[in-house]
């Protein structure tokens, strides 16, 4: 497999200070691979979606992820669930990236994983949102499936992984998005 450099982009459907899903984004972050460079976007300033308001121009939040996503050659979704489904702030950033002209999300790899104190880990969210992938024209990875039951337990106070097992699989994780990404690169 080529090494040469790939962006890889995290967005976290969570904006709490504390969250599990952007701890698990950081972790993703320092076991990525020396020629993958991972930055992880900031949703928390995009406003709520309004069409009227898009018709007079993105804002400026707007653009800049809309443009991470469009530089980015994969993307990385780290989901919680929220009455089973995906966040409202996570549906509500790709709705707006999602509008035209040049939709970014088209054609893009995608990986997808969430974090849970629950036993399931998100899977309902995650479901959702690969049926949202499917409108996107994205292309989620199949496998691994990353879904961090009880992932208060996986993280220590400082919100760093210990749990090896979850390091193995999000390092399977990478090691899948970076295959599938040049694989769709071609």
């Amino acid at each position: 497999m080529s090494s040469s450099p790939l962006r890889f982009l995290g967005i976290s459907g969570s904006l709490r200070k504390g969250s599990l899903n952007s701890a698990a984004l950081r972790a993703v972050q320092g076991l990525a691979p020396a020629h993958v460079t991972f930055e992880i976007a900031d949703i928390s300033q995009i406003p709520i979606y309004n069409d009227d308001v898009r018709a007079a121009g993105y804002p400026a939040a707007v653009d800049a992820f809309r443009a991470q996503i469009a530089a980015a050659d994969a993307v990385i979704f780290a989901t919680p669930e929220y009455n089973y489904s995906v966040p409202g702030v996570l549906k509500n950033a790709i709705d707006w990236a999602s509008r035209p002209p040049s939709q970014p999300f088209d054609g893009k790899p995608v990986a997808i994983m969430g974090a849970s104190p629950g036993a399931i880990g998100t899977a309902r969210a995650q479901y959702d949102l690969r049926k949202m992938m499917v409108f996107l024209n994205a292309f989620p990875i199949n496998k691994p499936e990353i879904m961090i039951g009880a992932a208060a337990t996986r993280f220590n106070d400082k919100l760093e992984l210990t749990d090896e097992t979850t390091r193995d699989l999000l390092k399977q994780m990478l090691a899948s998005l970076e295959a599938w990404t040049r694989k769709l690169k071609g």
